[in-house]
């Protein structure tokens, strides 16, 4: 269940709301999906429902019924404490009729139902909300596949700085096993975190590396789910560099367009070294 904090003197910024309308509008429910994360826009244009005359402050809610989870009038702003600073409104835009609240770092958490609405002014300096759109965003993990040959590196992206753990799941196991702990920096020796801490590098790739790797934040949530293949044979080393006349790059056709003396060769993508007469490929 997600845990609310509010601050009651966010009246302050309110008011006394005598009641809140919704007016007849073109615009339908609105569905968002993304990745775990991502930056997420939900939609919202406030010039649709009122004119500009009524609103000399913009006074903007946005709500997961029935809480309010972030709230902008003028330059006071006010965010639910669950969403750690991770929400905005775009205020260049807002005179303009732009709405829309943006979601930093989306994550599996926000999915739901949101609602903007405008705050008004009504007779006797009472308020009144005025809704403007509706949103469902859904939020998955993130899916990929991966192919590498024995002794290549493996980089996994951490994609939030929610991640805490990475599990791995052997294509002939059926049991998780640890591999990265976010307090834990040494589970494992070929494992390497970056400088700046948003990806891992499982070094000298091996057969016994294949299988499932899943990214978790600290509730356990998937962030991300990567299917590793280890085939072939390891990585070529390219040949000694001293005499090498000419080299180039060859895609996947048969061409003479990139080789010297209308020589061809079909191949995947790789490198072809030419020394004296003697032609060497290197497959990347």
């Amino acid at each position: 269940m997600r845990l609310r904090f509010f601050v009651h003197i966010i009246c302050l910024l309110t008011g006394c709301l005598v009641n809140s309308f919704a007016l007849p509008s073109p615009v339908h429910p609105v569905t968002v999906v993304s990745t775990v994360g991502s930056e997420v826009v939900l939609p919202c244009c406030w010039k649709s429902q009122l004119d500009e005359a009524a609103n000399s402050i913009h006074h903007i809610q946005w709500v997961t019924p029935p809480y309010t989870v972030f709230e902008q009038r003028g330059e006071e702003k006010w965010q639910a404490v669950e969403f750690g600073g991770r929400l905005q409104i775009l205020e260049e835009r807002l005179g303009s009729g732009d709405c829309s609240l943006v979601i930093k770092d989306v994550q599996i958490r926000d999915t739901g139902k949101y609602e903007s609405f405008m705050v008004v002014e009504a007779v006797r300096s009472k308020r009144t909300r005025v809704f403007l759109q509706s949103v469902k965003l859904s939020v998955t993990d993130n899916k990929s596949w991966q192919s590498h040959r024995p002794g290549e590196d493996f980089v996994i992206d951490l994609r939030t700085p929610y991640s805490m753990t990475v599990v791995f799941l052997g294509k002939n196991s059926s049991e998780w096993s640890l591999l990265w702990m976010k307090e834990d920096e040494q589970t494992s020796e070929r494992l390497e975190k970056s400088p700046r801490g948003d990806k891992l590098t499982l070094k000298n790739l091996q057969f016994s590396d294949e299988g499932i790797y899943k990214v978790l934040d600290e509730q356990g949530v998937s962030v991300s789910t990567i299917q590793l293949s280890v085939e072939g044979e390891g990585p070529a080393s390219p040949p000694d560099d001293e005499g090498i006349d000419w080299f180039g790059f060859c895609y996947g056709v048969e061409t003479d367009s990139c080789l010297k003396e209308s020589l061809s060769v079909h191949l995947g993508a790789g490198v072809l070294y030419i020394k004296m007469k003697d032609i060497y490929l290197y497959q990347t």
